[in-house]
């Protein structure tokens, strides 16, 4: 049994189908998602209806992202969002114009369900953006941040390769779990579109909602496999360009 982790997603339902093909993903596959399901491209309504069919056949775990927080928001209260909108919010209400009631409320369900993080057996963390505790996710004041967090990622990227994690001055966070998994920020901002890992951190946005892949890894062997960019799968729109 591989388990396996995936990427920002943000609606791109064709990548997600061609990840799961090139990777030859199985029933016997664990499969954890680290947010961001919606927001960017068109299929946001069917990334979703994907993933919990999908739960019934694997074992997956689903980590919240802040624009799935941002969509739930939405569903409950229709509460327009200006800011939403010009960061992916807008394809998505948009495309929710064609689905049913009843599917939304599978949605919002879905949408509550997601989990904060996970920590598995062997010390490794899976969460979205990151946290601010020094003393580890348990101890988060703000739980917001799970899902909006850049400094963990912006700690690890800054950080002196040649420093040992045992100098006073090494950042706490970063000796807490023996692997961190994120999303969130993509790597195309430092000039990436695979995995990089710095530090204990894997930053497994590889800029999906932009012009980037999306990238499932597996976690014990890091081999990974990615879809073509998702601007050439949707050649016809702009996602979050």
């Amino acid at each position: 049994m591989r388990t396996l982790v995936i990427g920002d997603i943000h609606g791109g339902l064709r990548a997600l189908h061609q990840i799961m093909e090139r990777a030859q993903v199985t029933h016997k596959d664990k499969l954890i998602f680290l947010g961001d399901y919606v927001d960017g491209w068109s299929q946001s309504p069917q990334v979703l209806n994907y993933l919990i069919d999908l739960n019934t056949k694997n074992d997956c775990i689903f980590i919240r992202g802040n624009h799935d927080e941002l969509l739930l928001h939405w569903l409950k209260d229709s509460t327009d969002n200006l800011l939403w909108y010009d960061h992916g919010g807008e394809a998505t209400v948009i495309a929710y114009e064609k689905v049913s009631n009843e599917i939304k409320q599978t949605h919002i369900e879905f949408l509550q369900s997601l989990k904060d993080y996970h920590l598995d057996d062997q010390q490794r963390l899976f969460i979205h953006a990151g946290f601010t505790n020094m003393n580890g996710v348990n101890y988060e004041y703000f739980p917001r941040l799970f899902y909006w967090d850049r400094t963990l990622w912006e700690t690890a990227l800054a950080l002196d390769e040649n420093m040992s994690t045992t100098d006073l001055l090494y950042p706490r966070r970063l000796t807490l779990y023996n692997e961190i998994y994120i999303g969130h920020t993509p790597v195309s901002r430092i000039g990436k579109t695979i995995p990089i890992n710095k530090a204990c951190v894997w930053n497994i946005d590889t800029g999906a909602a932009f012009k980037g892949p999306l990238t499932i890894m597996d976690i014990d062997t890091k081999e990974f496999w990615q879809s073509e960019p998702l601007h050439q799968l949707y050649f016809e729109e702009k996602g979050r360009n």
